[in-house]
């Protein structure tokens, strides 16, 4: 058999070495994509009873981005927090929490809905936000729905041919439901890996707050951040106070003013509403590069071991208790 020529040779050491190649640029890949949806590698994200009783549910960037999401379209449709837990636990099984593109027949997103049932066209169905106002449109025509087991009220709006599933995941979305609606204080942390990204920073913070919170953010939260991003009041209405951007070392803060709400948001404490958006920036840390987020005298920290939320210096424990006027998210840059 002849020996190969040096050409053959070069050749076929240059296809073992693009094969070696190609193998490292699908495992980066992978790993990459593993790290941003929260497989393995990825920082994740804990909440935990506020009732001390140590049930708590452990969870990915992702499905913390599309459960906050959930929770600030629900309580900005003036719904209740039982609407927010059957929501919750709706999209657990539907999806995982994960905004999908497929599923049974023409089924999609977080609460695989059908384009061919009504639900919406396939681009609007993909929007976490619209899936998750569509889903408490129909849940808002149920009779009585806070009174009814879980399973019932969620069945009455999915039609799903297993029922029953979504009782299983009533205990995790009642855990972030607490959280999500700032019911339960300093109960959400996230381990959070903040980096450079020119697509965030404080104009991308304020324009996820208002995506998440709606039109009705203006009401429940004040126009602040709507005026900071360049919308105007209307009606003749004076201005409110600005959300304010200051330099914070290496970062920059988005000063997040809470005042009382109206209507439905009434019912909620400046304070719930304050966690809330506190727990939402959490969420939103890994998405946003969001380093800290500090409320009501504690403060959140990104890559601490234990993701605490931990007690801010510089005042007394009473006064920065009573200090719920606004929360103050700052971005890695």
């Amino acid at each position: 058999m002849p020996e190969p020529s040096p050409t053959t040779k070069r050749r076929g050491r240059l296809l073992r070495i693009g094969a070696a190649f190609v193998v490292l640029l699908a495992l980066a890949g992978y790993l990459t994509v593993q790290y941003l949806t929260g497989g393995t590698g990825a920082p994740g994200c804990k909440v935990v009873s506020g009732k001390g009783d140590g049930a708590s549910y452990e969870f990915t960037p992702e499905q913390a981005v599309n459960a906050a999401t959930i929770a600030a379209v629900g309580t900005g449709r003036g719904m209740p927090e039982r609407a927010v837990t059957i929501a919750l636990a709706t999209a657990l099984q539907e999806s995982g929490l994960r905004n999908i593109r497929h599923g049974d027949r023409d089924s999609l997103g977080l609460f695989q809905q059908r384009p061919s049932q009504g639900w919406g066209t396939p681009k609007e169905i993909m929007d976490p936000t619209y899936a998750a106002g569509v889903f408490y449109e129909h849940l808002a025509k149920v009779p009585g729905y806070t009174r009814l087991p879980l399973t019932v009220a969620a069945q009455r709006v999915q039609r799903s041919g297993y029922p029953q599933a979504y009782a299983k995941h009533e205990p995790d979305a009642t855990l972030l439901a607490a959280a999500l609606t700032g019911r339960a204080a300093a109960t959400l942390t996230c381990e959070g890996r903040p980096g450079a990204n020119r697509t965030t920073g404080p104009d991308a913070v304020r324009a996820a707050v208002v995506r998440d919170f709606g039109r009705d953010f203006g009401r429940d939260f004040g126009r602040d951040v709507v005026q900071e991003a360049g919308a105007e009041v209307s009606g003749g209405s004076s201005p409110t106070p600005a959300a304010t951007e200051t330099s914070g070392g290496s970062g920059r803060t988005v000063t997040l003013p809470v005042p009382a709400g109206t209507g439905a948001a009434a019912a909620r404490s400046v304070r719930q509403r304050g966690w809330q958006l506190a727990h939402w920036a959490v969420a939103n840390a890994s998405a946003l590069h969001i380093a800290r987020v500090s409320y009501a005298g504690r403060e959140w920290t990104a890559g601490i071991t234990d993701s605490t939320w931990r007690a801010t210096g510089g005042q007394g424990t009473r006064g920065a208790e009573e200090d719920t006027g606004a929360v103050r998210i700052v971005t890695a840059r």
